[in-house]
């Protein structure tokens, strides 16, 4: 399994948002480029990048910081957050993005989202479908930067790109995203069981290592940590077996 380190951004600074809060914010005296250093020499391959404005907004706000960090060619990036049309999926890859993650559009407009699969290829067009469980226990994608329910299953919505060659899902379950609970384990093991087909990355409330030892053995092939990295909660030697380059 794949550690990829993730970058939040809001008005070009990085943050750290609680449960999807926008009111629930932590702001990092860091600059985005620093974090990319300090992330290619601790080992990681690649990045994952989220234009928070975009997500809420739909407008790439952040996407001057976006592509600064893409030209460099330092570590993979993956950027999601307000990609909803071909235009600015076309500019990212165009600007040395590696892989463009589509959120609320895939539920939103998917056919256009399907179109853009076929002509970019699944290595470079992926999902990102953030989930909260209903009474039920089935997992219900949320929209618009965390801020709307689709009512739509994450079922539902990844077969429906299966045909397409979706290959890439990151999937979020916000009730655990930037608290340190620990992963949803269970949720990835199901998701993981039932579509196997996908390379499932699992984001939200990895604490430690042995979050990332649990993760693994259920099946994710990548695993997405923000906060604990980000406040280097997790010894250095602790994490090298999830670095392709440590």
């Amino acid at each position: 399994m794949l550690l990829i380190p993730s970058i939040d951004l809001r008005g070009g600074r990085c943050v750290r948002l609680l449960r999807g809060d926008f009111d629930a914010e932590t702001r990092y005296d860091l600059e985005p480029h620093d974090l990319l250093l300090r992330y290619r020499n601790l080992g990681a391959t690649w990045l994952h990048i989220v234009d928070l404005d975009g997500a809420r907004d739909g407008v790439l706000a952040n996407r001057k910081v976006i592509t600064r960090l893409a030209s460099q060619r330092a570590l993979n990036l993956q950027v999601g957050g307000g990609v909803r049309s071909l235009e600015v999926v076309d500019d990212l890859l165009r600007h040395g993005v590696d892989r463009v993650i589509i959120g609320s559009a895939a539920v939103e407009d998917p056919a256009a989202v399907a179109t853009w699969l076929t002509r970019y290829g699944p290595q470079a067009i992926g999902l990102a479908l953030d989930v909260r469980r209903d009474e039920h226990g089935v997992p219900i994608v949320l929209t618009r930067g965390w801020t709307a329910s689709s009512s739509r299953s994450l079922y539902d919505v990844i077969e429906f790109f299966l045909p397409h060659g979706l290959q890439h899902v990151l999937c979020t379950d916000v009730e655990r995203d930037g608290a340190l609970a620990g992963p949803a384990v269970e949720l990835y093991a199901e998701l993981a069981a039932r579509l196997p087909t996908i390379q499932w990355q699992a984001s939200g409330g990895v604490r430690n290592a042995s979050d990332l030892h649990a993760l693994a053995a259920v099946g994710a092939a990548a695993a997405i940590s923000g906060k604990a990295l980000l406040e280097e909660r997790i010894p250095t030697e602790e994490l090298r077996p999830f670095l392709p380059n440590a």
